[in-house]
């Protein structure tokens, strides 16, 4: 039981760090051809958003956002993707020798 109890500690300790480390972790998505950029990091945050000139038209605002969403939502979709093969490999070794545990069940 105690060495059990060493493994959770372990893992806990391992979990927290890499979710510290999720902020260095970004992703870019695009919309639109590269027309419109987005990039995020592991903590689900947008970090930079590009917007081509060439599409700023304020008769056709609707497109625009639509392009913008669709770049963001790409963005933190590849990130997301990203965070979770992190998480994994970061605490690789770990998980299968704690009965119950499923790795799935981690949250970004």
């Amino acid at each position: 039981m105690m060495k059990m109890l060493g493994q959770v500690r372990e893992m806990q300790a391992k979990i927290q760090e890499a979710q510290e480390s999720l902020g260095s972790i970004t992703a870019e998505g695009e919309a639109g051809g590269g027309m419109v950029k987005a990039v995020a990091n592991g903590k689900k945050q947008v970090l930079e958003l590009y917007v081509d000139e060439d599409i700023i038209n304020k008769d056709d605002k609707e497109m625009m956002q639509d392009l913008i969403i669709a770049a963001v939502n790409k963005a933190l979709h590849e990130v997301e993707d990203k965070s979770r093969e992190y998480l994994q490999q970061s605490t690789e070794g770990l998980m299968p020798n704690i009965p119950g545990f499923n790795p799935d069940d981690l949250k970004l």
